[in-house]
C-alpha cells in the first residue's frame, strides 16, 4: 500500500510537470512522449499518480504563489496552470501630444543681485567684537562689529571740557563788555554836560577836550570788548564742532548693516586694525540672480520677463522658477555668448557662486509627452521607457527627452519626448522599474 501510494504520487507529479512543459514547450512535449511506447506511458502514469497529490500539485501552487503580487498569495487561488506564467503587475498610459513650453537651455553662476561692501568708517582702530557670521540674515541698523573707542572717548571727554572752558571765557568777556559799556555811558554823559557848560562859557576849552577824549576812549574800549566776545564765541563753536566730530567717530566704531540682507562674506577678525579694506560683504535683501550665458544664435528668442526653470546637477532638490530680468546688450567676441540675468526666488538651497542650469521658456507648442514616472534615467546618461507590446509584453525603448512640464506637482509632471516614441504608444508608468525587456506583464489599470 505504501509503495502504491508513493508510486502514484510520483506519477502524478511528473504528469503535472509534463503539463507545464506542454504549456511552454508543446513541441518538446510531443517529441518526448512520442518516444515512449503506449504500455510504458500507461504504466508510468499509474505508478506516479499518488505522489502528484502531495508533491506535484503543491509545487504548482507554490510556483503560482511566487508570481503573485504581495498580499495576493492567499486571496487569489492558483486553480489553473496558466497562473504559473503570470507577470509583473503594471499600469500604462498613452504617449500623447500636449502643449509644451519650448525652451533655451543654458547654464551660469549664481551671483548677488546687489552686493554691498561694508567698510569701517573709523580707520586705525582695533576690532573688539564681531557679532555676525557668514550666511546670517541681518536687518538695517543691526550691529555687525564693534571697534575699540577708548582713545576717541578720551578725546571726546577733553573736547567736552574745552567747550565748558571756552563758554566760561565768553561769559567773562560778556561781563567785561558790560563794564565797558557802562564806562562809555558815563563818559558820554559827562561830555554832554561839559559841552553845555562850555557853550555857557563856564568851562575852558581844555577841560572840554579832556571829556571828549574820555568818551572816545570809552567807545573804543566797548568795541574791543565786543570783538573779544565774538572771538571767544568762535572758540566755543570750534570746540563744539570738535566734540561733535569725536562723537561721530565714536558712533562709527559701531559697524552697522546699511540695509536688510544676508552676510555673504566676513573678513573682519577680532584684533585686526581697520583700514581701507572691507569688513563684510552684504547681499542686499538676500536677492540672488543667475548670470546665464546664452549663445548669440539663440539670444533673439529670449525675452525679458520670460519664465525660467532652474535646476542643478549637484543638488536635485533645487527645482525653482525664475524670471529673466535683464539681457546684456554686449556679446563676448571670444565665446559669442551674452549674459542673461535671471531673478531667483528666495531659497535656503541657493548660494552665491553655485553653478546652475536654466531652461528659459521662449514659446509654447505641441509635443509628444509621457508621464514623468515612465522615464527611467540610465547610468550612462541616456533615458529609457518601457512600452506595452501587444497585451502583455514589456519592450524597452531608448528615448531622447526634452523639458519637464508641471515640475511643481510630481503626480502631474510630464516629460517631452524628442525621439523614440510615437503618439499612442502605451508606456508603462507604475512598475516600470521592475521589468526587463521582453518580460510578460499584467496590466491592471490605465492612466
Amino acid at each position: 500500500m505504501a509503495y502504491e501510494s508513493i508510486s502514484g504520487a510520483e506519477s502524478s507529479a511528473e504528469n503535472a510537470q509534463l503539463a507545464v512543459k506542454k504549456l511552454h514547450e508543446p513541441e518538446a512535449f510531443t517529441a518526448s512522449t512520442a518516444e515512449r511506447k503506449p504500455g510504458q506511458v500507461g504504466s508510468w502514469l499509474s505508478g506516479w499518480r499518488g505522489l502528484a497529490i502531495g508533491l506535484g500539485v503543491g509545487a504548482a501552487i507554490a510556483t503560482v504563489a511566487t508570481h503573485l503580487p504581495s498580499g495576493s498569495q492567499t486571496s487569489t487561488p492558483a486553480t489553473t496552470l496558466e497562473g504559473v506564467v503570470a507577470g509583473q503587475t503594471v499600469a500604462v498610459a498613452p504617449a500623447a501630444l500636449t502643449n509644451v513650453a519650448q525652451t533655451v537651455d543654458t547654464t551660469g553662476s549664481v551671483a548677488a543681485f546687489d552686493m554691498l561692501p561694508i567698510l569701517a568708517q573709523a580707520t586705525g582702530l582695533q576690532i573688539q567684537q564681531v557679532l555676525v557670521e557668514e550666511g546670517q540674515t541681518v536687518t538695517a541698523g543691526q550691529v555687525l562689529a564693534v571697534l575699540d573707542n577708548a582713545v576717541l572717548t578720551a578725546q571726546r571727554n577733553q573736547a567736552q571740557a574745552d567747550v565748558v572752558s571756552t563758554q566760561a571765557i565768553v561769559r567773562q568777556k560778556q561781563a567785561a563788555f558790560g563794564q565797558e559799556r557802562a564806562t562809555l555811558a558815563q563818559a558820554e554823559s559827562n561830555l554832554r554836560r561839559y559841552q553845555d557848560l562850555a557853550r555857557a562859557g563856564a568851562v575852558s576849552q581844555q577841560d572840554l577836550d579832556s571829556y571828549v577824549t574820555a568818551a572816545k576812549t570809552a567807545r573804543e574800549a566797548v568795541s574791543v570788548a565786543q570783538a573779544t566776545i565774538a572771538s571767544a564765541q568762535a572758540d566755543v563753536q570750534s570746540k563744539i564742532a570738535e566734540l561733535q566730530r569725536l562723537e561721530t567717530q565714536i558712533a562709527q566704531t559701531v559697524v552697522r548693516a546699511p540695509t536688510n540682507g544676508v552676510i555673504a562674506e566676513k573678513v573682519a577678525r577680532v584684533g585686526n586694525v581697520t583700514g581701507t579694506e572691507k569688513l563684510f560683504s552684504l547681499i542686499r535683501d538676500g536677492s540672488l540672480e543667475l548670470q546665464a550665458k546664452v549663445p548669440e544664435t539663440e539670444l533673439p528668442q529670449v525675452k525679458i520677463g520670460a519664465p525660467a526653470q532652474i535646476t542643478s546637477d549637484a543638488d536635485k532638490r533645487i527645482n525653482l522658477q525664475g524670471r529673466v530680468r535683464e539681457i546684456s546688450p554686449l556679446v563676448d567676441p571670444q565665446s559669442r555668448q551674452a549674459t542673461v540675468k535671471i531673478d531667483l526666488p528666495a531659497s535656503a538651497l541657493l548660494r552665491s557662486g553655485m553653478f546652475l542650469k536654466a531652461a528659459v521658456t521662449v514659446q509654447t507648442a505641441q509635443a509628444l509627452t509621457v508621464p514623468a514616472s515612465a522615464v527611467l534615467p540610465q547610468p550612462d546618461g541616456r533615458s529609457l521607457v518601457y512600452i506595452l507590446e501587444g497585451t502583455d509584453v514589456a519592450r524597452a525603448k531608448p528615448v531622447v527627452v526634452g523639458t519637464r512640464q508641471g515640475a511643481t506637482d510630481p503626480t502631474k509632471a510630464r516629460i517631452a519626448i524628442k525621439s523614440g516614441l510615437n503618439a499612442g504608444d502605451r508606456v508603462i508608468v507604475a512598475g516600470a522599474g521592475y521589468v526587463k525587456d521582453g518580460d510578460q506583464v499584467t496590466v491592471v489599470v490605465g492612466q
